[in-house]
């Protein structure tokens, strides 16, 4: 997979570890994990990329994908490997 990976995330965040486990699944062995919890800036910076307050907030590439459950949606759709080879 070469497309990159950056995920928001907080350090006990039972979605963001689903998503972690997923996009490793998936074959993502690098996932630049931005923990929000630790860095209140980030947290405003992804209010701003994303419009959302919620983690986790996964990119794939430029793509917003949103949270677990987006992700998770995308993957049964049968297009997150697609924009992960992308």
């Amino acid at each position: 997979m070469s497309a990159r990976v950056v995920m928001y995330s907080t350090q006990t965040c039972p979605y963001c570890e689903r998503a972690h486990a997923l996009l490793r699944a998936r074959g993502v062995s690098k996932i630049e994990t931005i923990n929000v919890d630790l860095h209140p800036q980030r947290r405003e910076e992804m209010v701003r990329r994303t419009g959302r307050r919620t983690v986790p907030q996964v990119f794939i590439g430029e793509t917003h994908v949103g949270g677990f459950d987006d992700l998770s949606a995308l993957d049964r759709a049968g297009g997150l490997d697609a924009l992960l080879a992308a």
